[in-house]
This record gives structure tokens, C-alpha cells and sequence, in this order.
């Protein structure tokens, strides 16, 4: 399954600006939410495809079957919680024998560029795969690697593509001192079992390959967005050069809780996964004795950082950390850890299986289990709540077409909540969060910069209650449970469903109770 060949320059800057007038944007991919998908791990394939797979042995690290044709074949499920976007694994080949550690099941093994991995299948199932989601107006993201290429213990340069020779490498030095800049960005990733070849990324031969491959693959395969693994262990330098040959929206693994340093990354890739907010932010809802002050601290730290913050990719679980459910039972922290993650500032993205609260640790052989054993539940709360709130961003388009481009702001906080006001008035949507937990009763919170006049009515998404600011100003909300909350106004979901008219739920998503 090669890739085609380049052409001349000529064709190259043709392809280039035909990607650029076609291309998916940092406005467009804001109003986006992404499913991402281990593409391996999600779904099985009802067709004849098969490349041999055994049983599937998650322990030891094992090609499970999943492949392009299942998520294919899946997507009405992923469409059924409202997303409009899906982020895959890389699809480019990889290592192929089997290691110390198990398969390159997950993608980021690479020793071939210019050809596909066999074991997701064809290049027509990627290729159709990518038309199906188009013909949903939805939008694809793929994972690349562009920090080293894989070896199995010592490594045999003639076995990579494009980069065959040991000139394009740095020579070899262990990961000792992630905190030492030199260390970060020229030593190896990876063990005694699989090496991961550290790419000499500031030669201009290395740049201008990546360059070429990238324009490529993206023009081949109508690739929609990149998310770019490790991108910390590469000089920023790199990025803006290789960003522009893709010609499309991209964002980058910089898993660092440090703001200062990670927003290097985002002012030359555009866009990184937000660490930093997540680090805090998962200690603090993952039990009723976190700190939520230090969620507020961070979230403001960062938006003077890294000024603005809407670009940033937000999450909460993803194939490299804890699933939340590992961390805590309590499905009340579950909601309002998912209502943050898709209400807060940046791109929202939901990992595969956080739907279905799957609970694997933070060891790598445990937060990627196949989705098909979870099962699709349809029915599962998280997975309804994630369809009401990815329906409510869509919805927030109508009133406003600048909403995702607006910073959202504290309101309020106290030792277990805080509040979230984003929009310009007339547009505002609030959301409270908790950390009280499931087993606490009724608390309240009274909210002033809310940005209602007295006498409004507003609707709390998540009971279709109705709430009255009163003669003072002031916004009361009592909630049950440690329940989190999204207050709208009425107007602003007239006609979506949410709410109101006809297709009013008739019943709340959870048992809380609004005053």
C-alpha cells in the first residue's frame, strides 16, 4: 500500500495551495468535538478483512483486529453522541515483529512512511473510511510522529523509510533528564526492547522530507487535522515549517503540567493538548477532597501564558493516562470531570470507552482495552450526557458564530465549586461544577456576574429546570448529588430540542433538583 510518488516543485506548490483553499481551520476545528479513537482497539470489522489476528490479549500488549472498516462501520455510534470529528491513531507502517513489549498495535512504532499499516487494513477502507466521515460533515484528525522511528533492540537504519542512514539521527543518549532541554530534544525515547530512534529534526534535509511526506499524505488521504506525538521532544522550531507544508489545523503532545513550557509548543504548532490544566484538574474531581482553587489558579495561569486559549485541545482521559473511572466510582465526579472537558475553553476531546466508563490505570496495557468489550451501550448515562452537551455546542452556533472564539471566565468558587461563564451577554452559557460527590445531599451556590438581568428565566440543561434571577441579581442554583450544572437562557435553545418544544426530554438526565 505505497503512497504515491512526488512530482515536481511545480506540483508540489499546486497540491499545497489546493490543500490550504480546502483545509479545515483553527476557527472551524474550535466549534468541533473529537472522539479520538484507537483505531486498533475500537472496532472490529464485520467484512473478510483479516490479517491474522489472534485472540485479543490486551496483557501482553497485542494486535487486537480493530482496522479502518470498523470505525467505518461504527460511526453511528460515535455520531450519536453529536461528535463531528474523530482523531485516529497514525496510519503510516510500522514495526512488524513482534517485541519484548508486544505489538505496534498502537502506532507510534513507525519504520515506513510511504506505506500504510497492513494490520488496519487497505488503503481504499482508510480511504473510504475518511469519505464516509466527509459525507457526515465530519471532519478527520490523524496522529503522526515525527520525533524518532522504532527498532527492536539495536537498531539497523536501512530498515526505516525515508530516513535510512544514521546521519539523520542523534546519536544515542538515554532519556535521564526530561527537565535538561538538550536531553528532551536529542535523546532516545523507548527501552532495551524497542528503541525509538531520535530524528535529527533541525537538519534542513530531515525538514524538508517531513515537509514533502506530510503535504502528501495529507492531500492523498483528504486528512482533515494532525495531532502530533511528542512534539516536546522536538525543537518549536520545527513545527511552523512543517504545519504550513501540511496546510492544515494541528496540535501537539506536550505533556508537561508547566504553562510556561508548554506554551512554546502552542505558539509554533497552534494548538497543544492541554496538560497543564489537566493535571490539576483530574486531582481535583477525582475525590470530594481535591483542590478546586488550584483548577481556578491554573486556568487562569494559563490564559495568561499562553494568551489565547481557545485553540488548546481539552480532555480528560486519554491512551497515555488513567482512565478517570480507575481513580474513582463516583459517577456524579465522572459527569462533571466529562461537563468540563466539553464546556471549558479549546477543542473538547472524549477517548474512546470514557462512555462507557472504562477503568483501565495509567499503565499502557490497561487504559487501552477494546472498546467492544465495554460494549456501545447506547443507554449508558455518560454516553447521553456527552449527546446533550455536544448537541448544546452546536446549538450555541446559531446565536452566536464567534462563541468558541470568546475565553470563558471564573465567576465564582469555593472550597468544592466553581462556575464557568463563557459568551457575550445575550449568549452566556454558565457551567457549575462539583466536586461534592454522589453521596453528598443538597448544596447551592448563588451566583452574581452571571450577566442575566433580574427577571430573566433560564433553563439548567441537564434537568430542563427553570431558574428566575431574582430583583437582586441574584442566580440561585441548588443542585443534588454533586451534580454539575449548564444554564442557558431560554431563548437561546428555542428550537434545538433541548429543552423545549416538542422534543422536550420528559425526563431529566439525572435526579437533581433546581430552585
Amino acid at each position: 500500500m505505497p503512497l504515491l510518488s512526488f512530482g515536481t516543485m511545480v506540483s508540489f506548490l499546486a497540491t499545497c495551495g489546493a490543500i490550504g483553499a480546502r483545509a479545515a481551520g483553527p476557527v472551524e476545528w474550535r466549534r468541533r468535538s473529537i472522539y479520538q479513537v484507537l483505531t486498533d482497539r475500537f472496532a472490529r470489522s464485520g467484512d473478510t478483512f483479516d490479517y491474522g489476528v489472534p485472540n485479543c490479549n490486551v496483557e501482553h500488549g497485542l494486535f487486537c483486529g480493530g482496522s479502518w472498516s470498523g470505525i467505518r462501520e461504527n460511526l453511528d455510534y460515535i455520531q450519536g453522541m453529536n461528535f463531528d470529528a474523530i482523531w485516529i491513531s497514525p496510519v503510516v507502517k510500522q514495526l512488524q515483529q513482534r517485541t519484548g513489549v508486544g505489538d505496534a498495535y498502537a502506532g507510534y512504532w513507525s519504520q515506513d512512511l510511504y506505506q500504510l499499516e497492513p494490520h488496519l487494513s487497505t488503503e481504499e477502507d482508510l480511504k473510504a473510511l475518511v469519505a464516509e466521515l466527509h459525507s457526515r460533515e465530519m471532519l478527520v484528525m490523524v496522529d503522526v510522529v515525527v520525533n524518532h522511528m522504532a527498532c527492536p533492540g539495536e537498531c539497523d537504519y536501512n530498515t526505516f523509510y525515508p530516513f535510512d542512514s544514521a546521519d539523520h539521527y542523534h546519536t544515542f543518549c538515554p532519556m535521564t533528564d526530561a527537565a535538561d532541554a538538550f536531553v528532551l530534544q536529542h535523546c532516545w525515547l523507548g527501552d532495551e526492547n524497542v528503541g525509538l530512534a531520535d530524528l535529527r529534526t533541525e537538519d534542513p534535509w530531515v525538514r524538508e522530507t517531513f515537509a514533502e511526506w506530510i503535504s502528501q499524505l495529507v492531500s492523498n488521504y483528504s486528512i482533515d487535522g494532525l495531532r502530533i506525538d511528542s512534539a516536546i521532544n522536538v525543537e518549536p522550531d520545527f513545527f511552523p515549517g512543517f504545519v504550513d507544508a501540511a496546510g492544515i489545523f494541528a496540535t501537539g503532545e506536550v505533556m508537561t503540567g508547566d504553562e510556561r513550557l508548554a506554551c512554546e509548543w502552542g505558539e509554533s504548532i497552534g494548538s497543544i493538548l492541554n496538560y497543564p490544566v489537566y493535571y490539576p484538574l483530574i486531582r481535583a474531581f477525582s475525590s470530594p477532597k481535591g483542590d478546586i482553587a488550584s483548577v481556578v489558579a491554573k486556568v487562569n495561569s494559563v490564559k495568561e501564558t499562553c494568551g489565547n486559549t481557545t485553540s488548546l485541545a481539552t480532555f480528560s482521559e486519554n491512551h497515555d493516562v488513567a482512565r478517570f473511572a480507575s481513580l474513582t466510582s463516583d459517577c456524579s465526579l465522572a459527569e462533571n470531570i466529562i461537563v468540563f472537558t466539553i464546556m471549558a475553553d479549546g477543542i473538547p476531546i472524549i477517548f474512546q470507552g470514557q462512555e462507557q466508563r472504562q477503568n483501565g490505570s495509567s499503565k499502557w496495557t490497561d487504559n487501552r482495552a477494546p472498546l467492544w468489550e465495554a460494549g456501545f451501550d447506547t443507554s449508558a448515562p455518560l454516553y447521553k450526557l456527552i449527546a446533550v452537551l455536544n448537541k448544546s455546542r452546536k446549538q450555541l452556533l446559531t446565536h452566536n458564530q464567534d462563541f468558541f472564539e470568546q475565553s470563558s471566565e471564573v465567576i465564582f468558587q469555593d472550597s468544592h465549586s466553581l462556575a464557568l461563564r463563557k459568551g457575550v451577554p445575550g449568549s452566556q452559557v454558565i457551567t457549575i461544577l462539583t466536586n461534592y460527590g454522589q453521596d453528598s445531599g443538597q448544596t447551592e451556590v448563588e451566583l452574581t456576574n452571571h450577566g442575566y438581568p433580574p427577571g430573566s428565566r433560564v433553563v439548567e440543561l441537564l434537568t430542563c429546570a427553570t431558574l428566575v434571577v431574582d430583583d437582586r441579581g441574584l442566580l440561585k442554583v441548588t443542585s443534588f448529588a454533586g451534580k454539575p450544572g449548564i444554564i442557558h437562557s431560554a431563548a437561546s435553545l428555542a428550537g434545538s430540542g433541548l429543552c423545549s418544544g416538542p422534543e422536550k426530554r420528559t425526563e431529566p438526565l439525572h435526579p437533581r433538583h433546581l430552585s
